[in-house]
């Protein structure tokens, strides 16, 4: 049984959540301060945590910060904003994915399995280390390389790289992608929130954003991954 920690000080919410997650099959932990977050981490080994990213004693993106020096533990969050500087900033300090408030629970309970199915089964997908330049997938452990520097990409964003590097070459059109990511892991992502992560992802793997030579743009109609593996 997968162990989920709420991290969130309004009551109506966290009541409904833990109902609808424990009819889930999860075990649920709830915590309404930052400081209570930190002391439940510290008593139970948790797979996901969901943080709201204001709370009495301080902010969800400094918490997430302090969690990923030195867990791994999947964190999605909760926020009331969707401008794209907000999300930016979520997934670019080591969040896996975040939802706004309202929300829909179906919608976020597929998106917590989701999270949990790439932290724990990543290593069954394939055995392979592809090879594209100074880039190096390894996806026996989810792991990629910038040359000697891991490059720490979010659940979307690596999806988004293994679902170009396996059709290298081939113009994805924005809606395949799309359907592709709903397909595989039952997850919302709109058409906004995508160009979001193309961007966050060359900025993490392109040597120049201005002029990507692994992730192309195909004007008009999508994008393609331009570059031939050499292995």
């Amino acid at each position: 049984m997968e162990n989920i920690l709420i991290v969130e000080d309004d009551n109506s919410i966290v009541l409904g959540l833990k109902y609808s997650l424990e009819q889930e099959g999860f075990n649920v932990g709830i915590a309404n301060t930052l400081n209570e977050g930190r002391e439940k981490l510290k008593e139970k080994i948790y797979n996901l945590v969901l943080l709201d990213i204001n709370l009495p004693d301080g902010n969800g993106y400094e918490f997430c910060k302090e969690i990923r020096q030195n867990s791994d533990v999947g964190i999605i969050f909760l926020t009331a904003c969707d401008e794209e500087v907000n999300v930016v900033m979520g997934l670019d300090i080591g969040g896996d994915d975040y939802i706004t408030k309202p929300f829909r629970v179906r919608e976020l309970i597929s998106r917590i399995k989701a999270v949990i199915r790439r932290k724990t089964n990543v290593s069954k997908v394939d055995k392979k280390v592809s090879i594209f330049g100074d880039l190096r997938i390894c996806s026996l452990d989810g792991k990629v390389y910038k040359g000697d520097e891991e490059v720490i990409l979010t659940l979307l964003e690596y999806k988004l790289l293994m679902m170009f590097t396996q059709n290298s070459n081939i113009v994805l059109t924005r809606n395949q992608i799309l359907q592709k990511l709903w397909d595989e892991a039952g997850e919302y992502v709109n058409d906004n929130t995508l160009s979001v992560y193309i961007k966050r992802l060359r900025s993490k793997i392109e040597e120049d954003i201005g002029s990507p030579k692994f992730i192309l743009t195909v004007r008009g109609v999508g994008y393609k991954w331009a570059w031939k593996e050499n292995n």
